[in-house]
């Protein structure tokens, strides 16, 4: 029969508890640091990425200050300047065309009042409405009255402006009391 004592004099000692501690300690360490390494290839990935895209946004401005350096150079030229107020003068003509004259005219016919008649009207386009000086002249001082009251309800002409009256000069009609300068916008609405 064989029996196993221990005849040491000091017991056996198990570090099972250490070698467990720190395999778990060791496996804890690896699943971070490959968190760790993921996280920055992942960063360097988008890095890269980044600095391909600012890099081709880079050369697309330097493509667009060259191009605009050459046509800013090939307008800088008499002939071709000559050109351009050429074609905004023509775009002044067409959009002076497109506007519609027509419709102005009857909307200052219904807004004008009884015994007050245009003396002189200078339409003016800018940015897609009319800027208008009116001399009228009227018999009354009640249609003058009305004139401008009319002018202020009208939804067609806005920014209503009184520059002047007075006594109607030489040349007007004769039943004509009072002259009146003014302008106004016509927006068309």
């Amino acid at each position: 029969m064989h029996v196993g004592l221990n005849l040491a004099t000091k017991p056996l000692v198990s570090h099972r508890r250490f070698l467990v501690g720190s395999a778990l300690l060791g496996v804890l360490a690896g699943v971070l640091f490959f968190n760790l390494s993921w996280h920055f290839y992942t960063l360097r990935k988008a890095d890269e990425a980044f600095r391909g895209q600012l890099g081709k946004i880079q050369q697309q401005m330097a493509t667009y200050q060259a191009q605009r350096a050459e046509l800013e150079r090939f307008y800088a030229r008499e002939e071709n300047h000559n050109l351009q107020d050429r074609a905004k003068f023509i775009g002044g003509v067409i959009e002076a065309r497109s506007f519609n004259w027509t419709k102005m005219f009857m909307d200052l016919e219904h807004t004008l009042p009884p015994g007050v008649h245009v003396l002189r009207i200078e339409p003016k386009l800018e940015n897609g409405s009319a800027a208008v000086k009116f001399i009228v002249a009227g018999n009354s001082e009640e249609s003058k009255l009305k004139l401008l009251k009319a002018f202020e309800d009208s939804s067609s002409f806005t920014h209503i402006e009184l520059t002047s009256t007075g006594m109607p000069r030489t040349g007007t009609s004769s039943s004509d009391l009072f002259t009146a300068e003014f302008s106004a916008i016509y927006t068309g609405i």
